[in-house]
């Protein structure tokens, strides 16, 4: 059985302006929690996402999140197959773990798995 994408997410150099551009243009229900993350809640089937305002040195951008696992072994996968590491595998609170990886062509993807399935 595959992996499922499980969450969106949409990096932008101005949080605030693109939580309200995204509500409005599509309606979304966007609500930043206390780190300033803009979590997205479409209302409709499909999955959820979130908007977060990039610092500084790093480009806007749209990528994904994929369940996996084992963190580490999907990372040392993708390398094995031409990807590169991008963000080693850390906490999100209390819900779980995440990481990054570029695929051959340079797109960003992200991984992530519930907490008490975590391998950081």
């Amino acid at each position: 059985m595959g992996a499922p994408v499980i969450h969106f997410e949409i990096g932008a150099t101005d949080g605030e302006r693109s939580r309200r551009f995204y509500a409005d243009l599509f309606g979304w229900r966007i609500t930043p929690d206390p780190a300033g993350y803009g979590v997205v809640d479409t209302g409709a089937a499909g999955i959820n996402g979130g908007v977060v305002q990039v610092p500084g040195q790093v480009r806007p951008y749209v990528t994904f999140y994929v369940a996996v696992e084992d963190l580490d072994e999907a990372l040392d996968r993708a390398e094995e197959l031409g990807g590169h590491r991008v963000l080693a595998p850390s906490a999100v609170g209390d819900i779980g773990s995440m990481a990054m990886f570029t695929d051959p062509d340079g797109t960003m993807i992200g991984l992530f798995t519930e907490r008490g399935t975590a391998t950081v």
